[in-house]
């Protein structure tokens, strides 16, 4: 049998993927002093709630904010790695709770050196428009500020939603470089439903996986 090589990145053109892949372009983004913070009134019953030794319910509001943009990196982890990063003291994952249900997530790297990444910052369907996601954003400056850092930095990508890149930036961040991934397409893993993101069409076809990492906990 003839094995077919992968594609080679065509920087100037086209680059064609195996239907099973996913591409999207990442933008990196960087602080490096604490902005002016707009003000904003928090509604009564909004209070952030740490969820570090609750995977399932981290799995939970995970799956709730992502699964609409393809969020997978969390969604095809292995309890147990999942587990590991939680449990560090460096890691801060909180849920934005506004008295009813988790309606936003946020969360915190301090394991560099001078340095703390936000690593996830969004908000279950319906909840936009509405402050939620700026006053998340004022908590993580606040929080990340808080201590002696020389950097504040995050990603996002085209797979995000279409006005993230642009509130990143008018909160403050920097955009310093972008690179492309490729991964899996994790609906076809079924570690996400078929009809998540219905903006990236679903292009191979389902496999069934009997030992999905984590999917028990979700």
């Amino acid at each position: 049998m003839t094995v077919k090589p992968p594609p080679v990145l065509n920087l100037d053109g086209y680059t064609d993927l195996p239907p099973e892949k996913i591409a999207t372009i990442v933008t990196y983004l960087e602080m490096r002093e604490r902005p002016r913070l707009p003000s904003l009134c928090k509604p009564d019953g909004w209070t952030l709630e740490r969820m570090n030794g609750n995977r399932d319910r981290y799995r939970s509001l995970f799956r709730q904010v992502g699964a609409p943009w393809l969020w997978f990196s969390r969604a095809v982890m292995y309890d147990e790695k999942l587990a590991e990063i939680l449990d560090d003291p460096g890691i801060e994952a909180y849920a934005l709770h506004d008295g009813t249900a988790d309606i936003g997530i946020l969360e915190l790297d301090f394991r560099g050196e001078k340095e703390v990444e936000l690593v996830f910052l969004g908000l279950v369907p319906g909840t936009i428009g509405q402050g939620a996601g700026r006053f998340l954003m004022n908590e993580a400056i606040r929080r990340a500020f808080a201590q002696p850092i020389d950097r504040f930095f995050v990603h996002t990508c085209t797979l995000d939603h279409p006005a993230a890149l642009a509130f990143y930036i008018r909160s403050g961040f920097t955009p310093y470089k972008r690179a492309i991934e490729v991964a899996d397409d994790p609906r076809l893993l079924g570690f996400l439903p078929p009809e998540a993101a219905p903006h990236i069409p679903v292009l191979g076809s389902p496999e069934t996986t009997k030992d999905a990492p984590g999917c028990g906990a979700s």
